[in-house]
């Protein structure tokens, strides 16, 4: 189970979203301010901060910057009120992961939560193996007894991000969020362009395939 700690100094809306991630099977903690944050912090083990800018004594910058000084990697998902481009600008600045404007669409922040949580899952590990073939992150490389391949860095995201999650379908639309970032403006179809060169370079694979879900999506399937 993951255990997430949302920081935020309105009692209303950090119950409400502890709830909420409760419901979705997290262990939830909470804080009403940075102190407490870090308080909480020296005493579990996060996954995951959800983090407003706006509170007393230390607000969410001030504990992001702390964090991240202190070389913290848990994954900042701010959410706050304060919503222009250079508010936007100083979040990510401080080391933020994602960034969410009130009123907070809960089940939007779900998704965000799991998007970055699986994002922390893969960062942490940067060899994957699957039977006989090795995915190295820092070389982009994939390995078998047969061949090495070096990937393009977006095939090889997209190509680790499937096989760390085997048999589970991705969307189109959740593959874009994930690989080429939430917004982002690129057609549906690179993604399928990106599936086609993979599927042509390990046809001959015999650990695992990627496979479509008509309707859905994709999904990698180990042998």
């Amino acid at each position: 189970m993951k255990n997430i700690l949302v920081v935020e100094d309105n009692e209303q809306l950090r119950r409400l979203m502890s709830m909420r991630l409760a419901k979705a099977g997290y262990r939830v903690f909470e804080a009403k301010d940075g102190n407490e944050a870090l308080a909480v912090l020296e005493e579990n083990h996060i996954h995951l901060m959800i983090v407003d800018i706006m509170m007393p004594r230390m607000d969410g910058y001030e504990l992001t910057g702390e964090l991240r000084g202190a070389r913290i990697t848990i994954p900042v998902l701010m959410v706050t009120a304060k919503g222009t481009l250079e508010d936007k600008r100083v979040g990510f600045k401080v080391g933020a992961d994602d960034y969410m404007v009130k009123p907070v669409d809960i089940e939007e922040l779900l998704l965000r939560v799991e998007a970055l949580l699986r994002r922390a899952r893969i960062a942490e590990c940067h060899m994957l193996v699957v039977g006989d073939t090795t995915l190295n992150e820092e070389a982009l490389t994939v390995s078998s007894k047969a061949a090495t391949i070096v990937l393009p860095q977006k095939e090889f995201l997209l190509l680790q991000l499937l096989l760390s999650y085997p048999g589970k379908i991705f969307t189109r639309q959740a593959l874009m969020d994930e690989i080429w970032g939430l917004g982002s403006e690129t057609d549906h179809r690179t993604v399928d362009v990106h599936i086609n060169r993979l599927r042509g370079k390990f046809e001959d694979c015999a650990d695992f395939a990627l496979q479509t879900v008509r309707g859905l999506g994709y999904k990698a399937v180990i042998s």
